[in-house]
């Protein structure tokens, strides 16, 4: 059964970084492709960034390009989101996917997902 448990969310001002990690278990981690996600209150859950099996393709929504960066290190079977310049509209639950293939996208087909962690950015 895969398992995706995500930490590293918290409170921040503006301007300051964290770094999200989410940990998976239940299969071979380096096969398959991860994703982030967010959903702040009242809106629809929406993409972040992906990253594919090897870490050598990533993408980004355009909000936080350039902010933030996502890697994995597959030996710790674990992907990261590093937060930098963060803004008040980057609150959100920040969560955690994968999906049955090594290639990423930035839809929500994804097959599974974590139990989200909160990031809250006061102004």
């Amino acid at each position: 059964q895969v398992q995706l448990v995500e930490s590293g969310g918290g409170l921040v001002q503006a301007g300051g970084s964290l770094r999200l990690s989410c940990a998976a278990s239940g299969r071979t981690f380096s096969n398959y492709a991860m994703g982030w996600f967010r959903q702040a209150p009242g809106k629809e859950r929406e993409f972040v960034a992906a990253i594919n099996w090897s870490g050598g393709t990533t993408y980004y929504a355009d909000s936080v390009k350039g902010r933030f960066t996502i890697s994995r290190d597959n030996a710790k079977n674990t992907v990261y989101l590093q937060m930098n310049s963060l803004k008040p509209e980057d609150t959100a639950v920040y969560y955690c996917a994968t999906r049955d293939t090594p290639i990423a996208t930035t839809t929500n087909n994804y097959n599974y997902w974590g139990q989200g962690t909160q990031v809250t950015v006061s102004s």
